[in-house]
């Protein structure tokens, strides 16, 4: 089936694995999902990645990350920019919940946080926001 949105898709995969208890998922494979699961080990809402290849196409297995208590790692994953609604901001990117979450922002930089981008004095879209 067709994806029109992949980036809302890969979100809510994780999503549904989250609240499902699942320990991994697997997401279809592009260079882009792939730098946004480097970028979530990097920062501690996954545990690992691995892109795996078949015969009939590549996906992205992705092992999630839960606290003590078994609560998912990731709290809430929501899509900012949207196919209908693009968000951009430019060099003064506000902070998430005052710096305890961030925002996930493609800038000409490549894949990189509101934080990141606030340091290098670049703008670009917001992609989704993770708590």
């Amino acid at each position: 089936m067709p994806v029109t949105d992949s980036i809302a898709d890969y979100i809510t995969r994780i999503r549904n694995a989250g609240r499902a208890k699942n320990k991994t998922t697997d997401i279809p494979y592009s260079k882009l999902r792939e730098n946004l699961s480097q970028l979530l080990v990097e920062k501690g809402y996954i545990k690992s990645f691995t892109v795996i290849t078949t015969e009939k196409f590549p996906f992205i297995r992705i092992d999630l990350k839960y606290t003590a208590h078994g609560d998912p790692a990731i709290k809430e994953i929501t899509r900012v920019s949207k196919p209908g609604r693009r968000v951009y901001d430019g060099k003064d990117i506000k902070k998430y919940l005052g710096g305890l979450g961030l925002y996930i922002i493609s800038s000409s930089k490549g894949v990189i946080t509101d934080k990141e981008a606030r340091a290098q004095g670049v703008g670009g879209e917001i992609l989704f926001r993770i708590y």
